[in-house]
């Protein structure tokens, strides 16, 4: 979440709605293989007090993208789980390097207003001085009002 409070009846692509028959209906799905999907960790819907589960449209998706890799890739259930662990781990570091990257614009822009102000701490009267080739020069400096002849 992104800090800022929701409200508690709003509906979001993660809001635990529908009953395992909805679900089942909706992801093409007999309600037991839903069950199954549940056992092996596969798909993890939230449940109500009474422990009936609540699927989102979050889990909804994801119940499709199961049957895709089954039937259509023919790839197992454990292989299946492997995948979507390491889909939710990409997801993870993507979104801790756009956190990191959101942190090094703030040093980034941090260090140019340090930079400026030390700039503009710099003493106007200072002037640089650039030797001659193959000629030396002495720079004599008096203060005024102290002339000694």
């Amino acid at each position: 979440m992104d800090g800022r409070r929701r409200n508690p009846y709003e509906l979001t692509e993660d809001t635990p709605v529908y009953v395992i028959s909805v679900a089942a209906q909706l992801s093409g799905l007999h309600p037991q293989t839903l069950r199954q999907y549940d056992r092996l960790g596969l798909v993890s819907p939230d449940r109500t007090a009474g422990r009936g589960r609540r699927y989102s449209a979050r889990d909804i998706e994801l119940l499709r993208q199961v049957q895709q890799l089954s039937q259509d890739e023919g790839i197992n259930l454990a292989g299946i789980k492997r995948i979507i662990e390491l889909e939710n781990q990409v997801a993870a570091l993507q979104a801790r390097v756009a956190e990191m990257e959101a942190a090094l614009d703030g040093a980034a822009a941090a260090m140019r207003q340090r930079e400026a102000a030390v700039h503009a701490s710099y003493r106007r009267d200072l002037v640089p001085y650039q030797e001659v080739q193959q000629t030396s020069a002495l720079v004599v400096w008096r203060p005024k009002g102290r002339h000694t002849d």
